[in-house]
């Protein structure tokens, strides 16, 4: 992502549209993640599971201008940047990380980025977790988790960074340390009530679907767009995550068959997401044959991890350390393995180009991600655990719905009513044949 002694350029008109668009791109990713998610869970929590993706997005948003970005990518040599760009004060016309767009155009496009990782982390949460409760985890986790790793791999004076580390679009500062947060987050929260009492089943498949196909274009850019430019290295990002997705989708789809002898649409979808997650950090490193291999692995990896989380009591209810935490780990280290400077030369060779050091740095940088992103996200939730942090048992039974929102997110067994002329929604009816036929004509 950070192209280091950029020269100084006048700002490109096509660099800052392909920019724009993938800041863009990457919001499409929000309404993405709440239908990947939202049809995963169960339907008295499908509104809840879509509002904490799109609140998310917007209460990340107001801390990214009050001082977030400013403490992830202001220079610095601490743990994070200094506030000299709070309230997105004195930005100046291009930033430290591209000469051919405007900084503002690199602050929107890093926006999303901040508001879809700890949007990540409620896949953990669904079903359980007060509404109130997780918004103050966001504003938490992002000031005290995302900013610093933020600033650390990619900012300048990021100690990661000046050790070599390469992240091009987020493996560790996005899909490690969300799903290293989730897997903290579904121990400190403790299982759903009903987990292994009932069913607990996708209430919406094709919502899952499509959410899967809205994040893998919404994947182009978040991954292409993290060149900051429209040339070949952004050409070479999207090329490598759709081969990426496309693998881990095809290996899914095989060990579904070998295991169970069904393919299933659930596993299509996740395996899809496994694969864009693993390249995440390869995408502008290294060659399509390699996002192949990246992604058939992030797939083999991740699928066994859920198969081995299914034998715990752990409830990370969606899985997300299995695919955004096991899939980030397996894409980073293999950055170490199959990057290559000839693809980029702002980049590094890995191992197979004979650099065995990079793949060492490479796991530093996972490892420390681990180590951090963890121990403060325990401390975050401990501290929320001050107060309720659960929504009590009846009401998370009955349907968090109901309990944090007012609201169904399906009338199930209503039907229409009519008052003073108006036609409403309302408890059912019985209606008297000549209501019947009034209703219809109306």
């Amino acid at each position: 992502m950070i192209l280091d002694g950029a020269p100084a350029a006048t700002i490109s008109a096509g660099d800052t549209a392909w920019t724009l668009v993938s800041a863009g791109l990457v919001l499409l990713m929000i309404p993405g993640l709440a239908l990947f998610y939202g049809g995963l869970v169960r339907a008295r929590a499908a509104l809840n599971t879509f509002m904490m993706s799109f609140a998310a997005l917007a209460l990340v948003s107001v801390q990214w201008v009050i001082g977030g970005y400013s403490l992830a990518f202001a220079p610095g040599a601490g743990a994070t940047g200094d506030l000299r760009w709070a309230g997105l004060a004195a930005l100046g016309a291009t930033g430290p990380y591209s000469a051919t767009i405007p900084h503002v155009a690199f602050v929107a496009f890093q926006a999303m980025f901040a508001g879809i990782t700890v949007a990540l982390i409620s896949g953990a949460m669904v079903e359980r977790i007060r509404f109130q409760t997780y918004l103050i985890f966001a504003v938490l986790w992002t000031t005290l988790v995302y900013d610093p790793l933020a600033h650390w791999v990619w900012g300048d004076g990021g100690w990661l960074r000046a050790l070599g580390a390469l992240d091009f679009a987020g493996g560790t500062v996005v899909h490690v340390s969300a799903g290293t947060a989730a897997l903290v987050a579904a121990i400190v929260l403790g299982e759903r009530h009903d987990r292994g009492r009932t069913a607990l089943v996708p209430h919406n498949v094709p919502f899952t679907l499509v959410g899967a196909g809205l994040l893998w274009v919404g994947w182009f850019g978040f991954n292409a767009g993290s060149a900051l430019a429209a040339d070949g290295v952004a050409a070479n990002a999207l090329v490598t995550t759709h081969a990426a997705a496309s693998s881990a989708l095809v290996v899914w789809l095989l060990l579904d068959l070998r295991r169970t002898g069904q393919a299933t649409a659930v596993g299509a979808a996740t395996g899809a997401v496994v694969g864009l997650v693993a390249i995440t950090p390869a995408a502008g490193y290294v060659t399509p044959l390699a996002a192949l291999a990246i992604g058939a692995c992030g797939a083999v990896a991740s699928y066994y991890a859920i198969q081995l989380r299914n034998r715990t009591r752990i409830d990370d209810a969606l899985d997300v350390f299995a695919c955004h935490g096991v899939a980030g780990i397996v894409g980073a280290l293999l950055t170490g393995v199959f990057a290559q400077k000839v693809v980029n030369p702002a980049g590094a060779d890995g191992l197979l180009a004979g650099n065995a050091r990079q793949l060492g740095v490479q796991a530093l940088a996972v490892l420390c991600t681990i180590a951090f992103a963890a121990p403060v996200t325990f401390g975050i939730l401990r501290v929320l655990s001050v107060r309720r942090i659960r929504v009590p048992m009846p009401l998370e039974l009955s349907g968090i719905d109901v309990s944090e929102h007012g609201e169904h997110a399906y009338h199930h067994g209503e039907t229409l009513g009519i008052a003073d002329g108006a036609i409403t929604v309302g408890q059912p009816v019985i209606l008297e044949p000549q209501e019947d036929e009034e209703l219809h004509a109306a």
